[in-house]
């Protein structure tokens, strides 16, 4: 198996599965040593749960700490933690990364989301009246968190980015919303409704997805009871390896850089990325922006500022291109490959 082909063919797929065809651009054609690290798909079953991501169908009921703290027990790890909170009467995709992962998600998560909404409107509307008045809403908007938010209420600004009716029956209203992190789809209910001069609250959310997480893979709470029966009880990995997912997947997103084997011991020892241990660049890589950090073999190393563009990155030989924000690769994993004093 070529190591180095399958870890860069990894990480061009992370990026189709959140929508991008990014170019990743070679620095330095360098292989990988297969006696450091591994693909993250061949990870021993608990190391890769603890550098994994569970997409968990919350269900209606419990509140989103609730079910990462059941999960936390039923896998047995220190730390979990989600990506995004859902009321305790919604459902839907709520990714949950665990130990190691944790370190990251807090910094990857807050993107686009996709809510499945029926709002009940107060009294009846026409249908081109109700079409008009949801249109108004696409865009930017200015939104107060509801009184039972867990958030400040302050006036914020954020961007629905469509709004589809999908089905009407009599005062309940079907839509499909797409809309930023932190978009309040109770708020928006209302605000519609006020608008049309009529009233209308929220009567069912469902959340179908939450950046690179939607319903295809999605797993029920029963479903991961199953998986670590099948694990503890009858020594099976297959249901837990489909139910974890890597936990890469956190950071499909991010522009990405791959770094040299030589490079990777010393960003997790805290040094800057300098460009002599970049070997591939991603070609969406912009100063001042976040990037994720890989191995050659797509093992997430860390996420980082770049202070490059990708262009710069390529052409530079000296100087530092990125600065470490989180590290989540355990130390040790690759080898040390500065002297003392020359760490960088």
């Amino acid at each position: 198996m070529d190591v180095t082909a399958e870890g860069r063919k990894f990480l061009e797929g992370l990026s189709r599965e959140c929508g991008f065809e990014e170019r990743l651009l070679v620095k330095l054609d360098e292989p990988t040593s297969e006696k450091y690290g591994r693909l993250p798909w061949q990870r021993p079953i608990e190391e890769h749960i603890k550098y994994g991501v569970i997409n968990l169908d919350k269900p209606a009921g419990p509140t989103s700490h609730e079910v990462v703290a059941w999960a936390k027990r039923l896998l047995g790890v220190k730390k979990a933690g989600h990506g995004g909170t859902l009321d305790p009467h919604v459902t839907g995709v709520l990714p949950v990364a665990l130990e190691k992962m944790t370190k990251v998600v807090g910094l990857v998560m807050h993107s686009e989301k996709e809510y499945v909404c029926v709002m009940q409107l107060h009294k009846a509307v026409a249908e081109e009246e109700l079409r008009r008045a949801t249109e108004e809403f696409v865009g930017e908007i200015y939104q107060r968190p509801p009184l039972r938010s867990n958030v400040k209420r302050a006036v914020r600004v954020r961007r629905i980015h469509k709004i589809e009716i999908l089905e009407r029956e009599g005062r309940l209203v079907l839509m499909r919303v797409t809309s930023d992190a932190g978009t309040y789809m109770r708020k928006l209910c209302w605000d519609i409704g006020l608008l049309l001069g009529v009233g209308a609250h929220m009567r069912e959310l469902r959340r179908v997805r939450s950046g690179p997480f939607g319903e295809k893979d999605i797993v029920r709470m029963q479903e991961l009871s199953e998986a670590v029966y099948a694990y503890r009880v009858e020594g099976r990995e297959d249901l837990l390896r489909r139910a974890v997912l890597p936990g890469e997947r956190l950071c499909c997103a991010l522009p990405k850089v791959a770094l040299r084997d030589t490079a990777v011991e010393s960003i997790v020892s805290g040094a800057k990325l300098a460009a002599p241990g970049v070997a591939l660049v991603s070609d969406r890589v912009r100063r001042g922006e976040k990037v994720a950090l890989f191995s050659l073999k797509g093992e997430l190393v860390g996420v980082a500022r770049a202070l490059m563009d990708a262009e710069e990155i390529l052409s530079a030989e000296r100087g530092i291109v990125a600065e470490t924000l989180r590290v989540v690769i355990e130390p040790g994993t690759y080898p040390r490959a500065w002297k003392r004093g020359e760490k960088g």
